[in-house]
């Protein structure tokens, strides 16, 4: 299972943990995904996407259908759910 939004793509990034005598050590951001179901009106079914809190707020902000509408016009949209 990845760890991969499907809407915005965000994917994890690697970084340094600083000590406080200023070492570095390598780690991970992980993204703060969560697995969601969501209706769709317009077509009247439900699905099941690995979302991230951004795409999350957009979602509420926008609705997924115009959401989706939106990232189909960027051509990002690779979630599999055909409009």
């Amino acid at each position: 299972m990845s760890r991969v939004c499907q809407l915005t793509g965000k994917r994890p990034i690697s970084g340094n943990n600083v000590s406080h005598s200023n070492r570095k050590t390598k780690r991970r951001f992980l993204p703060n995904l969560h697995k969601k179901r969501f209706y769709i009106q317009e077509k009247d079914e439900w699905v099941t996407l690995k979302v991230s809190s951004a795409a999350l707020r957009t979602i509420n902000k926008l609705g997924l259908y115009a959401y989706l509408q939106k990232l189909e016009k960027k051509g990002m949209n690779n979630t599999g759910i055909k409009l």
